[in-house]
């Protein structure tokens, strides 16, 4: 008799979810560890919304889509500080972004009228301060800083795109009696938005194209260059004196910065993409020439506008002699420039053309940004406010400087982004020789300040290449 033992069945073992793809794993952790900069690319590129009405109305009382987002960049960063415990200032950060707060406080107290001062107060603290720091503490490493610069240049090209069409169709702001002067989104009252923001991309291209970012798409190399050559129509058609001397020396800058003979070819191909551009196919020609002529004669014969300057200058320095510690107060400039101004200062500068009415533009600023803060803030504003941009200026050079021997650790490998940062702050501290803040695209100061204390301030690790 043959006994057969049958083995019980094996347990079935229970289905096994299937693995997750290691993409989507490194997607939902680059999602949650890049988040925090969405509001800061979202600031840059909605500055890009018209923010005046057809009258000429601000849409949103005087604060722009733009500057709301920049708050919640604000609050997300406090967020981080407070409950995450995430990145704080380090020292030197802290003293270089925090001490131009103390003047604007002084300031602020001192005033006659410290309740007229507090708009001020929170405008000048947002600008300098509060966007500056979240930007040190929200850009993560060099891929952080690339896309933001990279949304910068996006900016520049489409305000850039909407400003020679307004030249090309004579539907740009008014300018020597013709609606021609390129202005992008921000209307004829605000002549200077679209050079900036297309100032700014220019110096973006130009340092990609002198330092392509490690690991790029193999699609920036040639374009780099290219964008930057097609940024100088709009800035040329913008009709801006200041922005184009901003530029120009923000440009060397940046080439200077990249060796002899790197900066003597860049410089060739500038140049000719200049002479082509303007010159070849006669884009604005005349009318830039004029405009060029005119910065040779703003002090043998200056225009009506160089004029209304060379007064307002004078009273802000009126200004700053009558309250040399603290100054008028922060939004004084205004309510003392008559009594500080000689009569040869206009009524105002006349706006027209891009969908707007003639109207008469109030002079409420000295167009000179270093001479607004002597005015309004005296001497310890100024001395804290411009001391706080010459350094990081000055450490952000020196960074560069040794990230362009092979020291500095991880700053060798961000050569990129401390030429854009040190260009974007060289363009920034020239321009305030003929601009000041106030507009829509003021916002963006406090994005690029923020992007020079990146590179100047954050420690070596963060700005290693990602």
């Amino acid at each position: 008799m043959t006994l057969t033992v049958t083995a019980p069945p094996a347990p079935r073992a229970d289905p096994q979810p299937p693995a997750t793809p290691g993409g989507a794993t490194a997607l939902r952790r680059t999602w949650r560890d890049r988040w925090p900069l969405l509001p800061l690319v979202a600031t840059v590129l909605l500055v890009a919304l018209p923010s005046e009405g057809p009258e000429g109305g601000s849409v949103l009382g005087g604060a722009t889509a733009a500057d709301l987002v920049s708050g919640v960049a604000v609050l997300v960063c406090a967020a981080r500080l407070l409950f995450l415990r995430r990145r704080p200032l380090t020292p030197a950060a802290a003293l270089v972004l925090g001490l131009p707060a103390l003047g604007l406080a002084l300031a602020t107290v001192c005033a006659g009228d410290p309740a007229a001062a507090l708009p001020g107060f929170v405008r000048h603290l947002q600008v300098f301060v509060l966007v500056p720091a979240a930007v040190l503490l929200l850009v993560r490493d060099a891929r952080d800083f690339r896309v933001l610069a990279g949304a910068l240049v996006l900016l520049a090209v489409v305000q850039g795109a909407t400003g020679v069409h307004q030249y090309a169709t004579g539907s740009g702001a008014s300018y020597m009696g013709e609606d021609v002067r390129a202005v992008g989104t921000f209307g004829p009252g605000d002549v200077m938005g679209m050079a900036t923001v297309v100032g700014y991309g220019l110096l973006v291209a130009v340092a990609w194209t002198l330092r392509t970012p490690a690991g790029a798409p193999g699609w920036l190399r040639p374009w780099a260059p290219v964008t930057a050559a097609l940024l100088l129509v709009p800035l040329a058609l913008s009709f801006s004196r200041g922005a184009w001397i901003a530029t120009a020396a923000g440009v060397l800058v940046v080439i200077a910065l990249t060796g002899f003979r790197q900066a003597l070819r860049s410089l060739a191909v500038l140049g000719a993409a200049a002479v082509v551009l303007v010159g070849g196919f006669g884009v604005g020609s005349e009318m830039i020439a004029q405009r060029l002529t005119s910065i040779t004669e703003v002090t043998s014969a200056p225009d009506r506008s160089v004029n209304d300057r060379y007064t307002m200058w004078a009273a802000a320095e009126g200004m700053w002699r009558e309250h040399p510690a603290t100054g008028v107060g922060l939004k004084g400039f205004p309510a003392y420039r008559d009594a500080h101004a000689s009569i040869g200062l206009s009524a105002g500068s006349d706006t027209a053309g891009a969908g707007q009415e003639f109207r008469k533009q109030p002079l409420l600023s000295p167009h000179n940004m270093y001479l607004l803060v002597l005015s309004e803030q005296g001497m310890v504003g100024f001395t804290l406010l411009a001391g706080s941009w010459a350094a990081l200026l000055a450490a952000g050079v020196r960074r560069l400087s040794a990230a362009r021997a092979g020291g500095g650790g991880g700053h060798a490998k961000a050569v990129d982004c401390g030429l854009a940062a040190v260009g974007l702050m060289t363009w920034q501290t020239v321009d305030f020789l003929y601009a000041d803040i106030g507009g829509p695209s003021t916002v963006l100061t406090g994005i690029v300040l923020g992007l020079a204390a990146w590179w100047a301030l954050a420690e070596p690790e963060r700005t290693a290449a990602a």
